[in-house]
């Protein structure tokens, strides 16, 4: 990953709605939630969340897909753990490190 990359997923993540929503996203794994459904588990304004949403989408955090009227969110795993990975490259020196878990997230993982 580049730093430019990091940097941009990281300020995404780096404002409180923004964060609850892309955690809250990663508890439903790859099924996503509706945007409307969002908006109620969290609190916030359906017009605030489209801002916030947008951000997450243009940081390469969230996937999106339309279902009939309704527009679903979810994770983008991929970067998610390509984020981790980056930010853990230089752990330990470069060696095993035994206080971070080796697994990755996977969609079905964060499902359970």
């Amino acid at each position: 990953m580049e730093t430019k990359t990091a940097v941009t997923q990281l300020g995404a993540l780096a404002q409180e709605s923004r964060l609850a929503v892309f955690r809250l996203l990663v508890r439903h794994g790859d099924e996503g939630l509706a945007a409307g459904r969002i908006s109620e588990l969290t609190g916030i304004a359906p017009s605030s969340l489209s801002f916030h949403l947008k951000e997450l989408s243009h940081a390469g955090l969230l996937s999106s897909r339309q279902e009939g009227r309704f527009i679903y969110y979810s994770p983008n795993f991929e970067q998610m753990n390509a984020l981790l990975a980056y930010l853990t490259e230089n752990c330990c020196a470069g060696g095993t490190c035994e206080l971070i878990p080796a697994t990755r997230c996977t969609p079905s993982r964060a499902a359970r």
